[in-house]
């Protein structure tokens, strides 16, 4: 299951970080139930933002962690596994500063890196990439292909993708079906297990 997170600018999010993300846990919880999802299902966090994570939006991220981890599900965080420059010259991946500030917080972590390598692009090869290639070495699951494409991203690898810039299911444009591709290192990532 995913759950839409709020940026940090959200004025709620501005004025009280921690109650927004305990409530806003509690109303995925209530959803999970509502919608029959077992116990031991994750519960995605959609973090769209990368970068460096504001104190606020951290604040947010790990009240919600809290909030979900401490019902009958088990919180996990999509966000970005792409490397975004810093001022200082270094660079910074969400997913990392997550991980070093989430205190062992129990997360099962979704990355998004469509960056071409480590990305193979709009492709199902065989054999297929590791999940750890993603650039988050402990991630449980890579998102390595989107539709429609990020054109600065994808350069190395943009033949891969149609013409319009989106990856289409085998069956290709014909089928208006695009997708998006990724890697777990499991069989279903969100299948309810303790």
């Amino acid at each position: 299951m995913l759950f839409n997170g709020k940026p940090a600018n959200h004025p709620g999010v501005i004025e009280n970080a921690t109650g927004i993300g305990t409530r806003d846990a509690a109303r995925a919880v209530a959803a999970a139930l509502d919608n029959g999802f077992p116990p031991g299902t994750v519960i995605f966090l959609d973090q769209e933002e990368g970068g460096r994570l504001e104190p606020r939006q951290l604040a947010y991220i790990l009240a919600w962690v809290d909030g979900v981890n401490a019902s009958h599900f088990r919180a996990g965080v999509y966000c970005s596994g792409v490397p975004v420059a810093e001022e200082n010259g270094g660079a910074v991946i969400t997913a990392e500063e997550l991980r070093q500030h989430s205190a062992g917080r129990k997360i099962v972590y979704w990355v998004f890196n469509d960056v071409c390598p480590p990305a193979p692009g709009c492709m199902i090869r065989n054999p297929l990439p590791s999940v750890s290639a993603s650039g988050a070495v402990f991630a449980d699951v890579w998102q390595y292909a989107q539709s429609p494409q990020e054109k600065d991203r994808t350069v190395r690898c943009a033949a891969t993708y149609n013409a319009d810039g989106k990856c289409y299911a085998a069956d290709g444009a014909a089928s208006n079906v695009f997708l998006d591709l990724d890697l777990a290192t499991s069989p279903d990532p969100s299948h309810a297990r303790r």
